[in-house]
């Protein structure tokens, strides 16, 4: 792994903000900007005073997809050379975004192809450019979509509109983006990451770190389709525990008060465990 690094990760008042930073690459994605995210990521999760995430990119894209420097061989994945990686690799505690215990927010402030829309797909909360160019390249490359978007995004767009998407690896715009409900907003370029922090900052300050926690579990867990019967009762079973706990005090006190809420629970070491889906 080379000693310079392809991310940078600053934390401020609750706030992590992840870059990646390959910006004469146009960010293009390498392993070794996966191990770092994932290094960024392991310790958002831990750290509870990390209450929002944001994943931007420097200059002037998000992530071009996947660094092409190998040409041909961009994509081979033969056994010899995956043991070499392994051998060449530490091994290392990973984290999927959607088990990270913090809302991810992707601030997606210019291209963001191939790996470089699959990658925030996994996030929660999706902020483009009105002209950033979105695309799920991977047909036109021939080889097949990744990181579950095939998955994750008929459930977020419908399938149809996946369907053209995936199938045809069609560049949109962030605004086109924003239409069909693959990201959230469209902004005007400089107003991504100064929307995406708005975003955090209101999370930050105004949500209970544990039941964003449960909530966001939830949320993501649900999508596999269990009966609402069974999820009704996931549901009543995790706010009458919270509702016994500091911060639904908290919560409802601060409201009463017309002052900002001061919670205290640490999803770490306080969230009540959920019940199990048969």
């Amino acid at each position: 792994m080379s000693d310079e690094r392809h991310t940078r990760i600053d934390v401020k008042d609750g706030i992590a903000e992840i870059t990646l930073d390959r910006p004469e690459r146009m960010n293009a994605y390498t392993a070794q900007m996966g191990g770092e995210l994932n290094e960024h990521l392991l310790r958002c999760d831990r750290d509870d005073a990390v209450r929002a995430v944001i994943v931007t990119g420097a200059g002037r894209a998000f992530c071009a997809g996947a660094d092409l420097e190998r040409g041909g061989d961009t994509f081979e994945t033969s056994e010899a050379r995956a043991e070499h990686a392994r051998a060449e690799q530490p091994r290392v505690e990973t984290i999927l975004p959607w088990n990270v215990r913090k809302p991810i927010i992707a601030a997606i402030n210019g291209a963001a192809v191939g790996v470089g829309i699959t990658l925030p797909l996994q996030y929660d909360i999706r902020i483009a450019a009105n002209d950033a160019k979105l695309g799920f390249l991977f047909v036109r490359r021939g080889v097949v979509t990744e990181l579950s978007s095939t998955w994750i995004l008929p459930r977020l767009v419908g399938i149809a509109r996946a369907s053209d998407l995936l199938l045809s690896g069609r560049i949109v715009t962030g605004a086109e983006a924003a239409q069909l409900g693959l990201v959230n907003e469209a902004v005007p370029t400089e107003r991504v990451l100064p929307r995406a922090r708005e975003i955090a900052r209101d999370i930050a300050e105004n949500c209970a770190p544990v039941s964003v926690a449960l909530t966001k579990r939830m949320i993501w867990e649900h999508l596999g389709g269990p009966p609402p019967v069974e999820v009704a009762k996931r549901e009543g079973k995790a706010l009458w525990a919270l509702g016994r706990m500091a911060d639904a005090k908290e919560g409802v006190l601060s409201f009463l008060e017309k002052r900002k809420p001061r919670f205290t629970l640490s999803p770490t070491k306080d969230a009540p465990s959920l019940e199990p889906l048969d």
